[in-house]
């Protein structure tokens, strides 16, 4: 039985630290032994939910994004938090397409992707108090199936 383990990491909420988030998330992932997929896919669902907390929750305004990660056996878990504006209807926020600044051509994906590429996700949100999405990742679900069938 493998030991939990966990890390936090706390940053500007400047753009430019979106790809550093990336990075460190998906270095600490790496003692799982993911797969090249698993790691693209929580790479994305961390980028998105940091360029949220920068374009939305803070409004580009200076502010502090923090992360933290836990493996688990073979879960692996992050929530991504601000302290800014918060969300008033966490439900429409998360609809596919749903955006609030529509002027600067964003999607209202970053949700639909974090679900798309995460086994769960659930936001907890305060106006003017920030929001907090935890999410959570099986890592190497399937690669025992694919084991036995391929004996």
């Amino acid at each position: 039985m493998r030991d939990t383990n966990e890390m936090e990491i706390q940053f500007d909420s400047k753009s430019c630290n979106e790809g550093f988030a990336r990075v460190a998330v998906a270095s600490f992932l790496t003692q799982m032994n993911p797969t090249v997929e698993e790691v693209a896919d929580v790479k994305t669902a961390v980028s998105e939910a940091v360029t949220n907390a920068i374009i939305h929750g803070y409004e580009k305004r200076h502010g502090k994004i923090r992360i933290f990660c836990r493996i688990s056996e073979n879960q692996f878990f992050m929530e991504v938090s601000d302290k800014g504006k918060g969300i008033l209807n966490v439900e429409e926020a998360m609809q596919p397409m749903y955006t609030t600044k529509p002027e600067e051509d964003r999607s209202g994906m970053g949700f639909a992707f974090m679900e798309a590429f995460m086994d769960e996700v659930k936001v907890e949100s305060e106006p003017e108090k920030g929001t907090c999405v935890r999410m959570k990742k099986i890592i190497g679900k399937g690669r025992e199936l694919w084991t036995t069938q391929s004996l």
